[in-house]
């Protein structure tokens, strides 16, 4: 694959997969627009991808809760490289894990302060969201553009406890990303949804079970969005694609 003069903007880039898809699209040529919280950390990644000297990398502080940094995000892409061809929506995670809520002090869903759950849904499902209706403005313009957002198997499979995640997920796998591809069909806007398994991001991932018997490796994921974006993948619309290692296959008894 390659994505010389391509423009991509990855969110929750600072680290995790986010940074992974940056650091992949750079080194296939691409240039990239990191999106993330951390200041310092995402300064950091972005020097060590201009440092291999292959796509460029730059940085753009950005809370995907918060829609005037999202547009100043977009901005900065289009004033650096003059337009934007991908954007993939890294951040996000469970709330009860990020905002590391005590189970024994609140041990049921209707136990956790509702500014929690919050947390979540902002980040999980109206940061995609917002991402939309700015980046669509500027690719309605070049008459162009994919937006990869990313769910999960719990979308599917839903979650007694940390609710905001497979509600927020499910609407990005069956709502947003069908929207968006409806509305963008006309202006040459691709949207399409990738929707993990058990990834080896987390030590706890291992212990999920697939019927191959395994948890992906980060870079699976990532080769997958890839896929989407380059010319091989263009006729991909409107999707949720599962890759799960069979884990939505199977058959539990809960």
């Amino acid at each position: 694959m390659n994505f010389e003069g391509k423009i991509a903007i990855s969110t929750g880039a600072a680290s995790g997969m986010g940074l992974l898809f940056a650091q992949t699209w750079a080194e296939l040529g691409g240039n990239v627009v990191l999106c993330d919280v951390n200041e310092n950390v995402l300064k950091e990644k972005v020097e060590e991808i201009n440092a291999k000297g292959k796509g460029k990398a730059i940085g753009a502080v950005c809370d995907v809760r918060n829609y005037n940094q999202i547009c100043n995000a977009r901005d900065k892409a289009v004033e650096t490289f003059g337009r934007i061809d991908v954007v993939a929506n890294f951040a996000g995670g469970t709330a009860t894990r990020m905002r590391k809520v005590n189970r024994e002090e609140y041990p049921e869903f209707p136990d956790v302060p509702i500014d929690v759950y919050d947390w979540g849904i902002d980040v999980n499902l109206k940061g995609p969201f917002y991402f939309a209706h700015a980046v669509l403005k500027q690719m309605r313009e070049q008459k162009s553009g994919l937006i990869i957002n990313i769910g999960s198997i719990t979308g599917a499979e839903g979650d007694s406890y940390g609710m905001d995640y497979p509600t927020s997920k499910a609407g990005l796998m069956y709502g947003l990303t069908k929207s968006i591809a409806q509305y963008g069909s006309r202006h040459g806007i691709r949207c399409v949804c990738v929707s993990p398994g058990p990834v080896l991001t987390r030590a706890a991932m291992a212990n999920m079970k697939t019927l191959l018997g395994r948890a992906a490796e980060p870079q699976e994921i990532i080769d997958l969005c890839l896929f989407l974006a380059s010319d091989k993948g263009q006729f991909i619309n409107g999707e949720n694609i599962m890759i799960d290692g069979g884990r939505n296959a199977m058959n539990r008894c809960w």
